[in-house]
This record gives C-alpha cells, sequence and structure tokens, in this order.
C-alpha cells in the first residue's frame, strides 16, 4: 500500500495560502541558499501527485512549465477541465477514489492541498505521514492549514530540521 504524505509550507498562524488563495506570501519568501527543503527527494519518492482544484488553478496562474511531469496528478475538484496525459480529475466518490489510489501498487502519493482537501483526507484518516514546512512569516488571514476537525487524530514527531532561512521543516507520521 501506498503512503499519502503531506508536504506543504504553511506560515506561523497555519496558513497555506492568502485570502483569496494567492500564494505570493511564499514564492516571495527570501531563500538566497536554493534550499529545497526536501522538496527533490519527496519528489522522487512519490508517482502521484493529489491537488485540490484552487491549487491546481494557482499553479496555472503562476504561467510555469508543469511541475510533476513524471507523476499522475489527481486534481479533486467540483469541475472537470478534461484529462491531458497525466492529469486526472476527481469530481465525485472522492474518498473512495483516493482510498483505491493508495491501495495501488507504486511509489507514494503526495498531499500538495488545499485545507479543504486536508481535511477531508484527515477525516478519513487517509494521510500518513505530514512534512510542513513552517515560513517564518505571520499573515493573520487566508487558508487555513487545518480547518475544523470531526475528529481527532494523533501524530509521532519523526523529526525536525531548522533551516538558516528560519524555515522549520517538522515531519509527523500518523500514530497507529
Amino acid at each position: 500500500m501506498k503512503k499519502i504524505i503531506l508536504y506543504i509550507a504553511t506560515s506561523l498562524d497555519g496558513r497555506i495560502a492568502e485570502p483569496d488563495g494567492g500564494l505570493e506570501w511564499l514564492t516571495g519568501f527570501p531563500n538566497p541558499e536554493k534550499t529545497d527543503y526536501g522538496y527533490k527527494d519527496l519528489l522522487a519518492s512519490v508517482d502521484t501527485v493529489i491537488m485540490g482544484g484552487r491549487t491546481y488553478r494557482e499553479l496555472l496562474n503562476m504561467d510555469v512549465i508543469w511541475p510533476y511531469p513524471e507523476q499522475m496528478t489527481y486534481v479533486v475538484s467540483r469541475h472537470d477541465w478534461g484529462a491531458t496525459e497525466n492529469i486526472r480529475f476527481i469530481t465525485e466518490n472522492i474518498i473512495e477514489t483516493i482510498s483505491a489510489l493508495r491501495d495501488e501498487q507504486g511509489n507514494d502519493i503526495w498531499l500538495v492541498g488545499g485545507g479543504e482537501l486536508i481535511s477531508m483526507l484527515l477525516a478519513a484518516a487517509l494521510i500518513d505521514e505530514m512534512r510542513v514546512a513552517y515560513i517564518p512569516i505571520i499573515l493573520g488571514k487566508g487558508v487555513p492549514l487545518f480547518l475544523e476537525q470531526p475528529k481527532e487524530s494523533k501524530w509521532e514527531l519523526i523529526r525536525s530540521i531548522p533551516y538558516n532561512s528560519g524555515v522549520l521543516m517538522v515531519e509527523y507520521q500518523k500514530k497507529m
């Protein structure tokens, strides 16, 4: 069985995006040493990417080359914008579809975001690990990392890595 790994950046006050879904606070964060915070290792360990519709639209708005050409990407959305070679849309039976993806053979799955999808998968106990990069910024408003949860879940610290930039990467695995 594949693991679903949430790898995400959040502000100190637990925001993953600005109120309009924008990521300028993150893309504008100084990184003079070009640290990747474990991104390349994570990307090499997954064959599947799952993200919400707002996250997908924000990526498209960044006007960059598609960042996951080697992975099959599933976008959870109310709309199906049409499948491409490695992008599919999940518009119904979300938990069942993602559970089936998790049961397939292969490498792990990266859960990119956003907040609603993270909460949905937490409630269904489908997230196995979390790698959260705390960025030393307080946004005050925006999309929360964790929306109100219908049930409690417990996590065990795997490791934490402080970086010279002030970023703190914290890795957790779900307690069994």
